[in-house]
């Protein structure tokens, strides 16, 4: 029988702990997951237990691919069952045995497999998730559901992932009001008919300890399953920047007749140190001369959030030609944060730094979606449909209350140790130059929409969407703030509700076809709309819509049975209405502008033997403002943490010792360009290129696994703030003991 690298295809990150659940892990862990079967493309059950990361023979093809870019790939995003290699636009997974291979246990390290992705933007804080694709805002989704307010956003870990997906450009035809930057869609695992159990004991630099640990299998009763996923962790954190977090998430699957309906509570407790300032910016860069340590923020700020989200879904397959999916969420997030105020007024002036702030944030929202989504398949012909249809209807509100208390100077920026020890003697303020609010904002979205997945021939695809969305906005102030007016320049008077309607329309149109077997050229255009409804940029009321327009055109390779795997893109994507936040005479506005991203990337997955696996990715982009109406100079510049350029480079390679197999090393390199900290440009963070590390050994029932990560202890910044640079991890290494049941 011939040997398979299973390490290749795929990696059970699990260990099992026979009398408990939960063990300790990293300060954000990796839940100990298994991997699907290799026939089960859309990431449903796991019939089995999969086979360790060891070089064993083929039994029961229980391996999954952990290409990024995987040809026969069925992902969620699509929401048409279709897979990559017949898609007309950019879409990458990246799958749960490349991130464990990488010692990820947090999105936010995983998200540079998939080209064209940076941490970054707008209300970067430096405690919760928010990025760039292609030089844009993207939207988070958990299994197809938005985690709302993408700028008062939370930390994602991979408590019970599978896999993540990576839609490039506007989605809104699909999902509704999205940023035109892309949509990063988390995918769990679904319970298994097959009772087995895992988890793993990590522990490493900063004080880092933590585990997780899952349980799946059979209820008693037919057809229903179960899966448990949980995390548990604490670190002292890089910077002293601490953290801990709890998280379960209980899963019931139950196939009867012809429905299957799935039902999960995904429950955390997030407890994170903000740190907005990192080090100050002094003459255009941060701060040179003072240690990583150096603080400026306020020495006991804190954030904490609580998130909880019951979903019910049924997928009812009447026929072959009907599948009906209803699919209904409900979120409670929760962010109450002493932190400091992001701002160009935060700044070093003589050996002192002035103009800081402490505000206090309290915010809670509550979210209902629904969603009726019929599936037809049919032909006319011999050209074949898959028609999704759908209606959707989302329910949000989100209650927020701030004030903002000024700050002592820090009498020498160069040994910084800021005054305030207390919230003694610190009286917060509501008024135009105190960041300040008391609202009640609303929202009632209802949309139609279909999407056509036409096979024209076994060559010529084609996809076409259209989506009519009816967004109907308001905002209430329990508060007059002095200085607080509205789009249309009218007063924000406590208890008059300020309020919107629209009706956008969003679509998308592409055309893929298979010239030669391994080359597959595409072209494509959609539109889209992002409501201005968000707990931050509230300050003028509630803005016009945010449209974006793309044409992306690209050609997709794959080799010697997809062991080669090319995908390249050109895009040019235009979007107006952005609001930015800006400080205007030491006043915190929301201004309105246009930006544009033209550029090009590059994806490789390629197993250059059985032993030796590569992924790498560039893009190239060019992100400029090319409309300002409130700030004229500014036109020409970049939007803030748009990088010209990003690359990434992992790979991994299996050998065997004195004849035992098991042994594995990788290694990876990250590279992203300067970025500019706001759309004046005055401030910037340099490039940087950090090197990382893997090694480890696998038996048959246990593993044992290290990871270094920034080998060569870079000073580097990931973020660009407004008033300081966002400090990348030095060097550090974590060890994984994992074992399988």
């Amino acid at each position: 029988m011939k040997k398979i690298d299973v390490r290749r295809f795929g990696k059970k990150a699990s260990a099992g702990l026979a009398g408990s659940l939960v063990a300790l892990t990293l300060a954000h862990p990796a839940a100990a997951q298994e991997t699907p079967p290799s026939g089960n493309k859309t990431g449903n059950a796991v019939e089995a237990p999969t086979l360790p990361p060891v070089q064993v023979r083929a039994t029961s093809g229980l391996a999954q691919n952990d290409n990024v870019n995987d040809p026969s790939q069925i992902t969620g995003v699509s929401k048409t069952g279709t897979a990559l290699k017949d898609l007309p636009a950019s879409v990458q997974v990246i799958p749960r045995a490349l991130l464990t291979e990488q010692g990820a246990t947090m999105l936010r390290q995983g998200v540079s497999n998939a080209s064209g992705v940076n941490v970054g933007g707008q209300d970067t804080k430096g405690y919760y998730d928010h990025f760039l694709v292609r030089g844009l805002n993207a939207q988070i989704y958990n299994d197809g559901f938005s985690d709302g307010d993408l700028l008062g956003g939370i930390s994602h870990s991979l408590n019970g992932v599978e896999r993540i997906e990576v839609l490039e450009g506007p989605g809104s035809a699909l999902f509704g009001s999205g940023p035109p930057g892309g949509t990063i869609n988390i995918v769990h695992y679904a319970p298994s008919s097959d009772f087995h159990f895992g988890g793993n004991v990590q522990s490493g630099s900063f004080g880092t300890i933590g585990g997780s640990g899952y349980v799946t299998g059979p209820t008693g009763i037919s057809g229903l399953n179960y899966r448990v996923d949980a995390t548990v962790s604490r670190s002292d954190g890089f910077r002293d920047l601490a953290s801990r977090d709890e998280e379960i998430r209980p899963a019931f699957e139950w196939k009867l007749d012809n429905h299957k309906i799935d039902f999960s509570i995904d429950a955390r407790d997030i407890h994170e140190t903000p740190d907005s300032y990192g080090l100050i910016y002094f003459n255009g860069s941060p701060i040179t001369g003072v240690s990583r340590d150096a603080k400026y923020s306020t020495p006991f700020a804190f954030a904490r959030g609580n998130y909880v989200r019951p979903t019910l879904t049924d997928e009812w397959k009447v026929n072959d030609f009907l599948t009906i999916n209803n699919r209904f969420s409900y979120l409670h997030r929760s962010l109450d944060v002493l932190g400091n105020g992001d701002s160009t007024s935060t700044k070093v002036s003589g050996n002192q730094v002035v103009g800081r702030q402490l505000r206090q944030q309290d915010d809670s929202d509550n979210s209902i979606d629904y969603q009726l989504e019929p599936v037809w398949r049919f032909a006319t012909g011999s050209v074949k449909h898959t028609l999704l249809t759908g209606f959707e209807y989302q329910h949000q509100t989100i209650d927020t209350e701030r004030s903002t208390a000024d700050l002592p100077n820090i009498p020498n920026a160069f040994a910084p140790v800021p005054p305030e020890t207390s919230l003694a003697g610190l009286t917060f303020l509501c008024d135009a130059k105190h960041s300040c609010d008391n609202d009640h904002l609303l929202a009632n979205y209802y949309s139609v929409y279909a999407t056509d997945q036409i096979d024209v021939t076994d060559k010529l695809k084609i996809r076409a969407g259209v989506r009519k969305d009816w967004w109907d906005t308001s905002l209430t102030p329990n508060i007059t703030v002095p200085g607080r007016f509205d789009t249309q320049g009218d007063p924000l008077v406590a208890g008059m509700t300020n309020t919107r309607n629209d009706a956008p329309v969003s679509w998308n149109v592409g055309v893929l076809y298979k010239v030669l077997p391994w080359m597959s050229p595409y072209f494509g255009i959609s539109k889209s709309h992002l409501a201005n409804f968000n707990s931050e940029n509230t300050q003028n009321g509630i803005g016009a819509p945010e449209s974006a327009l793309q044409y992306e055109a690209g050609i997709k390779f794959s080799f010697l049975d997809d062991r080669y795997v090319l995908n390249t893109a050109l895009f040019d994507v235009k979007r107006d209405n952005v609001a930015s936040l800006t400080t205007i005479n030491n006043i915190e506005s929301v201004v309105f502008d246009s930006q544009r991203t033209k550029g090009a990337e590059a994806s490789l997955d390629a197993s250059l033997t059985s032993q030796w696996h590569v992924i790498a990715n560039f893009t190239a982009q060019q992100a400029k403002i090319t409309d300002n109406p409130q700030g004229i100079t500014s036109v020409g510049n970049h939007p803030q943490g748009a990088p010209a350029y990003i690359a990434n480079l992992w790979t991994t390679y299996n050998f065997s010792i004195a004849g035992v197999p098991g042994f594995h090393v990788g290694a990876g390199v990250n590279y992203v360009s300067k970025t500019y900290s706001d759309i004046t440009n005055v401030n910037s963070i340099p490039s940087y290129v950090i090197a990382n590390a893997a090694i480890g050994y696998e038996a048959p029932k246990w593993g044992i696994d290290l990871n270094v990560h920034n080998l060569t202890d870079r000073r580097y910044f990931v973020a660009a703030n407004a008033a300081g640079a966002y400090e990348g991890e030095s060097l550090s290494a974590f060890v994984n003991v994992h074992a399988n049941f």
